[in-house]
């Protein structure tokens, strides 16, 4: 398949420095990861001056920058036979719930065994469109280690409404997650903008400068020798905001080991962060009903609350 260029960023090396061309890509273009960066290298669509370079040139001062970069290739999603926990379903919207480990939608490393690839399956051509053939009825997504519930519009009307609702905030979204430690509050508000962070690209953070505004309200529901369960409240949405905020509190989610480390007094089995989506809160796009959804802890979260419990 074919690439086009889609667009063109251009810089000049402020200062003479050891950095490598590639190392000094990733501040300029924290999006990319350094696989990504190696590979426009190496195809030529990175030029220092006019000319190609490989990835351990290293510009000096004044050299200017020129980063082609390839318009993405477009893929069509697929209807899968994968077994979907839907805990609501109407002509309007499907509401599920998400096993930990299930990609929500296609993209670049995960096209098949998604949530969408089984919607697709489930619902045949009755998902809203305006997210295009990759991400037909997603209107929010939840990590894929994170389990729990997630609403799907089945009409363009629907993917509106539940657009609007959440950009007002008024969607009830409720988790549950283990932390590492105890938060000195019974509760609190963790009001602090979130953005991607400057250097780690698959990482965000707490950043005032260039972050959007990120509102977390948490409750401490149980506390244990060294852990905490906790009930964690959203009043906006941004990536990976919960992880980020508790690890910004000083508690991270037991098992997130971006935002925080592995714990050596406890062996889990499973992959990713303990933390589940247990509440979902919306107006029905159509009639207008306030449509409240509870999912049960699963397996794998009440298998780890027993531990903790014996330490």
């Amino acid at each position: 398949m074919s690439e086009t260029i889609e667009t063109t960023i251009e810089f000049t090396v402020k200062q003479s420095s050891l950095t490598r061309i590639d190392k000094l890509l990733s501040l300029h273009l924290s999006d990319f990861s350094r696989s990504k960066l190696t590979s426009l290298i190496e195809s030529g669509y990175v030029l220092v001056n006019g000319n190609t370079v490989g990835k351990n040139f290293k510009p000096k001062a004044g050299d200017v920058v020129s980063v082609c970069l390839p318009e993405p290739v477009e893929y069509d999603a697929r209807p899968e036979n994968i077994p979907l926990d839907i805990v609501y379903e109407d002509s309007d919207v499907i509401v599920v719930n998400k096993p930990k480990g299930m990609v929500v939608h296609p993209a670049q490393g995960n096209y098949s065994g998604t949530l969408v690839n089984a919607l697709l399956f489930h619902c045949k051509d009755t998902l809203s469109g305006i997210n295009g053939v990759m991400r037909p009825g997603i209107v929010h997504r939840i990590d894929k280690d994170t389990s729990g519930l997630l609403v799907v519009a089945k009409n363009d009307l629907a993917h509106n409404s539940l657009a609007e609702q959440f950009k007002s905030h008024t969607i009830d979204r409720e988790y549950r997650a283990i932390l590492f430690g105890n938060p000195k509050q019974e509760s609190g508000v963790v009001d602090k903008p979130i953005a991607r962070h400057p250097l780690q690209r698959k990482k965000m953070s707490c950043n005032a400068k260039d972050g959007k505004r990120a509102v977390t309200h948490y409750t401490v529901l149980q506390r244990f020798n060294g852990f905490s369960y906790v009930s964690c409240k959203l009043e906006t949405g941004r990536t990976h905001q919960i992880r980020v905020h508790m690890s910004d509190l000083g508690h991270f989610v037991i098992g997130d080991t971006v935002y925080g480390r592995a714990v050596n007094k406890i062996n889990l089995n499973f992959e990713g962060q303990c933390l589940h989506a247990k509440t979902l809160g919306f107006d029905h796009p159509v009639t207008g009903k306030r449509m409240i959804f509870e999912s049960d802890l699963p397996e794998y979260f009440n298998q780890l609350l027993k531990k903790i419990e014996n330490l």
